[in-house]
């Protein structure tokens, strides 16, 4: 096999990480005790605040504190206190503390193909949260460059691959959210692969796009790699 530009996407693709934001947001919600509504109907207001504050702050635990302290001041039904808007920071905060804990396999995987194939870390967030959480993973080392970004678009990807001097037909991003990791990167003229995961962030689901020129390959799990490169 021709050695590919493998690239590949890190929260929720080699490790656990939406898990510590629903369960910040279900703290959130008993903390608020609202009256009518109920926790989805919660969830599609913070969705709207998230998305909107993105586009500024970003992501990261920090900035999802800060939308949890914006949505809390939407939907209260009694006064608020600084300390409410410290109680529900902190639900995010605790996020910064959670273990990393990476999913089966990926380290045997990521073993296997480094020896095959060029290996580029693609992560989108917090830039010093993100850095903290690949070096506690201990997963840097099988990756030839690391890049981390404001958001994960087509723009993003297409500078990638010329700032890598990577062609982009033997490329291949491989990722969860159909959003950020295969969508934008099939309309820059990469190749994609689509691991599933049940608890991917609600703003990073869609359709999956036509893969126009490129390939498309969905597997169950991580390590099914192996199997593919």
């Amino acid at each position: 096999m021709e050695r590919l530009n493998l690239i590949v996407d890190a929260d929720d693709t080699l490790w656990e990480n939406n898990i510590y934001f629903d369960e910040a947001f279900a703290d959130f919600v008993t903390y608020l005790e609202h009256s009518t509504l109920n926790a989805d109907e919660i969830r599609g207001i913070l969705d709207e605040i998230e998305l909107a504050n993105s586009r500024v702050h970003g992501y990261g635990s920090l900035n999802f504190g800060r939308n949890l302290q914006e949505c809390y001041r939407k939907l209260a039904e009694r006064e608020i206190a600084p300390s409410d808007l410290e109680t529900v920071k902190g639900f995010a905060l605790r996020i910064l503390e959670q273990p990393l804990e990476l999913f089966a396999g990926v380290e045997e995987t990521l073993a296997y193909l480094a020896g095959r194939h060029d290996l580029t870390l693609f992560t989108k967030g917090n830039a010093e949260e993100q850095k903290m959480k690949i070096e506690r993973s201990g997963l840097g080392g099988f990756f030839a460059h690391t890049a981390i970004v404001k958001e994960k678009n087509v723009a993003s990807y297409q500078e990638l691959i010329h700032a890598r001097g990577i062609a982009a037909e033997s490329a291949w991003m491989i990722g969860n959210s159909p959003k950020s990791d295969i969508n934008p990167a099939l309309e820059a003229g990469l190749n994609a692969v689509f691991i599933p995961y049940a608890t991917t962030w609600t703003l990073e689901r869609e359709e999956l796009c036509d893969p126009g020129p490129g390939c498309l390959v969905v597997l169950e799990r991580f390590a099914d790699l192996k199997n593919v490169f």
